[in-house]
């Protein structure tokens, strides 16, 4: 009797959640170089039925990465025709939120560091749900742990969303409780740069301030999004170097990705700070813009 639908959760739970040059059933050859060597950008987005969210600026980004290490990005047609294979039929009238994951690398090449004369860029789509937070995240802020780890100065790769994230492993690696949310990330001169998993803001008066990235660390969206709608909260911005004696006397800190928004922080070793607007004026604001 329910045979039928027994057979179709099998078929959904066998269904893959992620797409391989516009193949389900495709792997990643041994030979790729983006499995070898790291030769690659990604983009994280959160999804709403199924499709991206702020679609034009995530491809926007996605394009100026893979030029800067010079590789030809797939059409933004072709990236949207893999998210609609990838599809749940049903999600498509659903307002589920989830994330997809978009790689793109060289593609494959022979042994060694010297790149192939002509690639042909592998381009790979994955789909997984979105992660919940605890409701007090939303309210009183996160707590961040001051990582060891420091970061090291390439102004080549600075603010590319590369595939060489062993940097970001390793500071991650430094706490294994949930009492911090995520890790702040200093460069060498101990400068406040990014948290492993978001960018960072620092509000002082109305000033709001947010790390220059051209040494090192990852630009996001969600951090182009609220430099360009601060002046709705009559906020003036400024990218500038900080250091971390100077993030600890802001009024407010922020950080921001593409999946959560904008959380305040809670607290940074001894210095905490109190439960404020901020973070959720520009929640508020992402939502609608």
């Amino acid at each position: 009797m329910y045979a039928w639908f027994y057979g179709l959760i099998m078929a959904m739970q066998a269904r893959p959640s992620y797409i391989i040059n516009g193949d389900l059933s495709q792997t990643i050859k041994p030979l790729d170089r983006g499995l070898a060597y790291g030769d690659g950008v990604f983009r994280t987005m959160q999804t709403k039925g199924g499709m991206p969210v702020c679609w034009p600026l995530h491809y926007q980004k996605l394009v100026a990465d893979c030029a800067a290490i010079g590789i030809v990005c797939p059409s933004a047609d072709l990236l949207m025709h893999d998210f609609v294979q990838l599809l749940v039929e049903p999600d498509l009238e659903s307002n589920k939120l989830g994330v997809a994951k978009i790689i793109i690398t060289r593609g494959e090449g022979e042994r060694g560091y010297k790149t192939p004369a002509v690639t042909c860029p592998s381009r790979i789509l994955i789909q997984s749900t979105m992660p919940g937070y605890a409701p007090d995240t939303y309210t009183t802020g996160v707590d961040l742990h001051l990582c060891e780890l420091r970061l090291a100065p390439q102004p080549k790769l600075a603010g590319i969303k590369h595939l060489n994230r062993l940097e970001n492993i390793m500071a991650r690696m430094e706490w294994r409780d949930d009492a911090a949310f995520d890790g702040l990330l200093l460069d060498q001169q101990d400068n406040a740069i990014e948290c492993t998993m978001a960018n960072l803001f620092a509000r002082y008066g109305n000033q709001l301030l947010t790390p220059d990235l051209m040494q090192c660390g990852v630009s996001g969206i969600t951090r182009e999004r609220i430099l360009s709608l601060a002046s709705v909260l009559n906020l003036t911005v400024q990218i500038t170097q900080m250091p971390l004696a100077r993030l600890m006397q802001a009024d407010e800190v922020l950080i921001c990705n593409s999946l959560f928004g904008v959380f305040q922080v809670r607290s940074i070793q001894n210095t905490s700070w109190p439960q404020q607007a901020l973070a959720k004026n520009f929640r508020t604001l992402l939502t609608h813009d």
